[in-house]
């Protein structure tokens, strides 16, 4: 190996007929789909000879996958190839997506990305790559840059190459995507941290939640809503005149997405004046008892929480919610009680404590409970 190139070490085959935990079946991502294009489009640009199959070394360290090639027809000036993307049993929307690469030589010594038909430009902060440039993720990046190194063996920057990124259909893909919300627009992103894609994966719903925040932190804004589901969005559209962009759909991941947004605002040393916490008191309430993962599945009762508080303040009406069946249940018991707003006041006050301990960087906490017709509860109902 000559030069400053990493070393390519002897890696072992991924195997990914071995099913997942669940039980169904492994894929790899569109950042592998990327990676594996571009080694094979360099390997005929600079041999004559378009390979069958190519390995691509996983951001492990330890692994390699073998991915098949689909042939393209060439055009002057570039050497193209394309992946089939698989991704496994997962509901994944790039799932049989066309990843297109084209490599060219430049004039510049050094790797430049730039977007082909399909993939996405970034116009909005916070997705940790810059306005103007595609939307390439830093991982699948670094994976093209260690398949350069593998094919050229030599220092990259001697050499000096154009990658284009495409996705056939990629603009029609994006629009059943986040990616418009995001501020990514006319195709899909290349994205990816391991590589392969785990079906039906929490983690990467929990990465989803990640590159929300960031977005809607991205440009220091006044105030951000989170929220387990649409309630918030309505909330956040009709009476707080908010953009889309400012709301992140944490889903049950409370906890997490709370410390999504502490992260985030360190790391930009920025300061967040508001943070809105919105939804239904069934899902917001397990957070009195420290329950931050708020799935129905759990152990923890909301209805346990809510108990808790009238007991302490107002104890009248602990009968009509002790037992109760669910949180909704005590929504209607309450809803002609002369203190009910006054009880959910309560329950939204001690809930933005709770929060305010756990968060960072945030000047101030809100949150607002609805039931799940979208009727306030408590604040200014």
């Amino acid at each position: 190996m000559k030069g400053n190139a990493p070393a390519f070490n002897p890696l072992i085959p991924y195997d990914l007929t071995a099913p997942a935990a669940n039980g169904l079946r492994r894929g790899f991502t569109t950042g592998t789909s990327a990676t594996a294009a571009t080694k094979a489009a360099l390997t005929l640009l600079l041999s004559g000879t378009l390979p069958e199959e190519v390995q691509v070394s996983l951001p492990d360290g330890l692994h390699y996958l073998p991915i098949p090639i689909s042939p393209l027809p060439q055009t002057k000036g570039w050497a193209s190839a394309s992946v089939i993307k698989d991704g496994g049993d997962d509901p994944d929307q790039t799932h049989k997506a066309r990843i297109i690469s084209k490599v060219r030589r430049n004039l510049h010594g050094s790797i430049v990305f730039l977007k082909g038909d399909g993939v996405g430009i970034v116009t909005q902060p916070g997705l940790r790559i810059p306005i103007g440039e595609p939307a390439i993720n830093s991982v699948p990046r670094a994976m093209i840059r260690q398949a350069v190194y593998e094919v050229i063996e030599t220092d990259s920057e001697s050499l000096g190459l154009d990658i284009e990124i495409g996705c056939e259909n990629g603009e029609e893909i994006a629009k059943r995507t986040f990616n418009p919300r995001l501020g990514i627009l006319n195709g899909i992103s290349i994205l990816g941290t391991t590589g392969i894609v785990e079906p039906k994966s929490l983690a990467s719903f929990m990465a989803s939640i990640e590159v929300y925040v960031r977005v809607a932190l991205g440009d220091s804004p006044a105030q951000i809503v989170l929220s387990p589901g649409n309630l918030g969005q309505r909330f956040a559209r009709s009476s707080l005149n908010l953009p889309v962009n400012r709301i992140v759909q944490m889903s049950n991941f409370a906890g997490f997405a709370i410390d999504c947004v502490s992260t985030t605002l360190q790391e930009s040393g920025s300061l967040l004046p508001l943070l809105w916490v919105i939804g239904h008191p069934g899902k917001l309430a397990k957070l009195l008892l420290d329950e931050w993962d708020t799935h129905s599945n759990r152990a923890v009762n909301a209805v346990d929480a809510l108990t808790k508080t009238a007991s302490h303040h107002f104890p009248d009406m602990t009968p009509l919610i002790c037992g109760a069946p669910s949180t909704e249940a005590v929504i209607e018991r309450l809803k002609d009680h002369p203190y009910a707003n006054a009880f959910w006041s309560r329950m939204e006050d001690e809930i933005e404590a709770v929060v305010l301990g756990r968060i960072r960087n945030v000047d101030r906490v809100q949150v607002r409970l609805f039931g799940m017709e979208g009727t306030p509860l408590g604040g200014n109902s």
